[in-house]
């Protein structure tokens, strides 16, 4: 069964899928940066194999910066057991988040 995913708006989608670039996340408190960032960064890990070395991720406070962190390595827990084939990958990524 596949696992469910949220719906994402038009904008939040075109940011998960851009590549080849730098972006800016900027939103109003709960409008779901930190969902669409998880899901990018999980993405790019998955599907383009950048590894999470390669990644600058900034926010405003350590505290979000923590919450970041927590989300990616559930995500990625989730991922590895969604995609048992990247296993060895996605282990070395959660060692480095």
């Amino acid at each position: 069964m596949k696992p469910q995913h949220p719906v994402w708006t038009d904008r939040q989608q075109a940011t998960i899928d851009a590549r080849s670039c730098n972006i800016l996340v900027s939103a109003a408190a709960g409008s779901g940066k930190t969902a669409v960032l998880i899901e990018r960064i999980k993405t790019l890990l998955l599907e383009d194999r950048i590894g999470a070395d390669r990644l600058l991720v900034v926010t405003f406070t350590k505290a979000a910066a923590s919450e970041m962190k927590d989300k990616l390595a559930k995500s990625l827990r989730r991922a590895l057991a969604e995609h048992p084939d990247a296993a060895v990958f996605l282990r070395r990524q959660l060692e480095l988040v």
